[in-house]
């Protein structure tokens, strides 16, 4: 089984644009034989999170944590009880494309790691922060980006390193730095990139909008 595990914290507003996407990866993947659930991790939600999760039909898990980390952490080992093999993670401000899973399937491989885009930039976001962005940015094969918003991992890769550390910023890169440090064959990839957003206000601390604030912070 492959599990879609998403963290999220008060994210109504971007929630179920998440879901729509993620159900059509997931009904292509199913299309071609595999079997897809979908879990949604509330972390400290306090606002429709949970309603939109369920009106959805996914799983919920609900915690306390206020930790991305250890919502991933607690998420996926959620679903590898329920027996999940793939674990394909994204957040809830972000939108996968329709052949994601089956692009990370491909492969065969122990993790793929995917880009990020921006299709919407936000109106006080100039021309001179999308310049210095995608002069930074590699959306290419071979790239070395880590994002949670799109990062699959073989559950038994994923268990053999003990899984997501309980930090609360750049988990995901600890998982992958883990991986390479056995000897995982490892894919980085620009072929299924994931829209995210460029807001300001992101959930977790020293994520993907931090990084967008510190280079806004560097333009004269």
């Amino acid at each position: 089984m492959i599990a879609v595990i998403i963290p999220a914290h008060n994210e109504a507003r971007r929630l179920g644009h998440c879901l729509k996407a993620v159900r059509v990866a997931a009904a292509r993947a199913e299309a071609a034989g595999l079997e897809v659930e979908v879990l949604v991790v509330l972390d400290r939600c306090t606002d429709a999170s949970a309603r939109i999760a369920r009106r959805h039909g996914v799983h919920t898990l609900a915690l306390e944590a206020g930790n991305v980390g250890i919502a991933r952490r607690l998420g996926a080992a959620w679903m590898i009880e329920r027996g999940a093999q793939w674990l394909a993670f994204t957040d809830a401000d972000s939108r996968v494309p329709g052949h994601w899973l089956l692009s990370q399937l491909q492969w065969h491989a122990d993790a793929v790691c995917g880009t990020v885009h921006i299709e919407r930039w936000q109106p006080w976001q100039g021309a001179a922060l999308r310049q210095l962005y995608h002069s930074r940015y590699q959306a290419t094969e071979g790239h070395r980006h880590i994002h949670g918003a799109n990062l699959g991992v073989c559950a038994k890769a994923y268990a053999k390193v003990g899984g997501f550390q309980p930090l609360p910023a750049h988990e995901d890169v600890q998982l992958v730095l883990a991986l390479e440090a056995i000897g995982a064959q490892i894919v980085w990839t620009a072929r299924h990139s994931v829209a995210t957003s460029s807001r300001r206000d992101s959930r977790a601390r020293q994520g993907f909008g931090d990084y967008l604030s510190g280079l806004e912070g560097q333009i004269p």
